[in-house]
């Protein structure tokens, strides 16, 4: 052994260099999605959660949904034959404000006639500038006849009007004698529309 062996410090390895933690910010995504089974709660927790959430929202929508604005009752349906072969039909409704506190304003009103076969065609009522015309012309339409029911016709809480549409449909009188279904559709300002089913 030579004096500078002999000499020589022993030789100690190097020492690690410290593992600092990672950022969060740069965790690879291997990394970050390998305990997931681990941090999510158990799946039965999940389920009843989403039962009580969904059991809630239900009872807000029901509790929450629109109620109709009007009722109303179709009292009385006149068709004659005109000479296309078509009717016309004199229909006399009640109409109804159901809301508590709120007036109700009629926009216009329309019929819906549900044909043998399921098929459905609409009318917008007539102008009541035409009423006398169409009595002239039909005057079996007279029959039972009342006021007209106007557009801009105000309801207020709880009052009832009312009045003669008259609108026709591309059928003939035994077609529309033999219908599934008549309705008239009453459109208010604000609100949706209230169907009311002939009987």
């Amino acid at each position: 052994m030579t004096e500078n062996d002999a000499q020589a410090e022993p030789v100690n390895p190097p020492k690690p260099a410290a593992v600092e933690p990672p950022d969060a910010g740069h965790i690879p995504m291997t990394e970050e999605f390998d305990r997931a089974k681990w941090t999510l709660p158990p799946p039965k927790s999940v389920a009843i959660g989403l039962l009580v959430f969904a059991f809630i929202a239900a009872v807000v929508m029901f509790l929450a949904r629109g109620k109709p604005a009007a009722s109303g009752s179709v009292d009385n349906v006149i068709a004659v034959t005109m000479p296309d072969n078509n009717v016309m039909v004199a229909i006399n409704l009640t109409v109804t404000n159901a809301m508590p506190t709120k007036s109700l304003w009629i926009r216009s009103m329309k019929a819906r006639l549900t044909k043998p076969d399921g098929q459905e065609v609409t009318d917008e009522a007539a102008s009541i500038a035409d009423f006398d015309r169409y009595f002239q012309a039909f005057p079996e339409l007279k029959q039972n006849a009342i006021e007209p029911l106007k557009p801009e016709t105000k309801l207020t809480p709880g009052a009832s009007t009312r009045g003669r549409i008259i609108v026709s449909f591309p059928v003939d009188k035994p077609t529309f004698e033999q219908r599934k279904g008549l309705a008239v559709i009453v459109d208010p300002y604000d609100q949706p529309p209230v169907i009311i089913a002939s009987k």
